[in-house]
């Protein structure tokens, strides 16, 4: 070929998997659609379902093992949320179970030591109304002021709540004999029990009634103290225990649900807060517990 010459195109020649038509020498390659598109079948022909590539212009599909990914990823979300909603209820249930071993050791304590008579001896009504007013500060503090408190505060707050009751339920010892404040506690204990599992599998909304059995919850505090300042009603006295037995069997249920409720709308904050309402929830489920096995005692315990 001499300078200036076109080269002369070779009539013979085919193209070889080029799937282009060759129009000379520095003339632009064009893509046979028709050859393309054959080149594209037998490409997803030859390769394995999953890695073939669409058409373009056709729809895309996912396949079965795709989506079987998507369905295992959200179980395991899924899983991961109700184990750590576990892990916390859990965790609340042994903060509240803390708190009863040390209000028990406490009032064993004060007793074998007298601690609460000599207290009652010195300080008489006033130090028995100021242990009292100190207690329910305690828990109203405990109760409002615990998001914004430390964890290490919070759980120290709620074992010293714990001591002071503990302080103070030694007085029982005067009134009913050990046996029957051990049937008392474990009637209370399997009684507690049965609701807290109830509430936790059942889908029957307690927490509905929270308002009603914050009223009712009212109405008894009130009617107590009325009572303790009228002579002769003992009668009267066994009614409103009994009254007072349902009333915190259903807060039992209400707190057991509230518990699962309030871990769920604080678990965006962190750990950290979940401990703080952990030893909330606690709180609330120690109070269950004390005031039923005081109803218990006081309905079927006899008085020495």
């Amino acid at each position: 070929m001499t300078f200036g010459q076109q080269p002369q195109p070779n009539p013979n020649y085919e193209p070889q998997g080029n799937n282009t038509l060759n129009t000379g020498y520095g003339a632009p390659q064009y893509q046979v659609a028709g050859q393309q598109n054959a080149g594209y079948s037998q490409y997803n022909q030859q390769m394995p379902p999953q890695y073939a590539q669409p058409r373009y212009g056709q729809p895309q599909y996912a396949y079965a093992g795709q989506g079987g990914a998507a369905a295992t990823v959200n179980g395991q979300v899924a899983y991961s949320y109700e184990q750590a909603e576990r892990v916390s209820v859990t965790k609340a249930y042994g903060e509240m179970t803390i708190g009863l071993v040390v209000t028990a050791l406490v009032a064993v304590l004060a007793q074998i030591t007298g601690a609460y008579y000599y207290f009652l001896a010195a300080t008489g009504v006033i130090g028995l109304i100021g242990l009292c007013v100190v207690q329910v500060g305690m828990a109203i503090v405990l109760g409002m002021r615990i998001t914004k408190m430390s964890v290490g505060a919070a759980r120290a707050m709620f074992y010293v709540y714990a001591a002071l009751m503990g302080f103070t339920l030694s007085s029982i010892f005067w009134v009913y004999d050990l046996g029957q404040i051990g049937i008392a506690l474990g009637v209370t204990a399997a009684f507690f029990l049965a609701l807290t599992m109830f509430s936790l599998t059942t889908k029957f909304d307690m927490l509905k009634f929270g308002p009603i059995l914050m009223v009712a919850l009212v109405v008894l505090i009130i009617t107590q103290l009325v009572l303790a300042f009228i002579p002769g009603v003992s009668g009267m006295t066994r009614i409103v225990c009994a009254i007072g037995l349902v009333i915190f069997a259903g807060m039992t249920m209400y707190d057991a649900q509230s518990t699962r409720a309030l871990f769920k709308a604080y678990e965006a904050q962190g750990p950290e807060m979940i401990r703080k309402i952990s030893i909330l929830c606690a709180l609330n489920l120690y109070l269950d517990f004390v005031n039923m096995f005081l109803y218990i005692l006081q309905l079927f315990g006899s008085r020495d």
